[in-house]
């Protein structure tokens, strides 16, 4: 169960929710359905500590190099 971020479009209220399936959460402040989804900043923060597979042709998340070993 993805716990997701929010800015409500109408207050503009910032909230998280548990989400589940296709579910609208609606504003907590003045009840709003129509919401934006934020990026997480636990993606971010957590997201930066993982290396890329590797993959031929890609490249890590930080620099330019195919070589993710090189990466620290």
């Amino acid at each position: 169960m993805p716990i997701y971020e929010y800015t409500c479009r109408k207050c503009g209220n910032e909230f998280e929710v548990i989400v589940f399936g296709d579910d609208v959460p609606e504003c907590p402040e003045c009840g709003a359905k129509d919401p934006q989804k934020n990026m997480s900043s636990f993606g971010f923060s957590v997201g930066s500590r993982f290396k890329s597979s590797g993959r031929p042709g890609g490249s890590c998340a930080g620099c330019s190099s195919p070589d993710c070993s090189s990466c620290s």
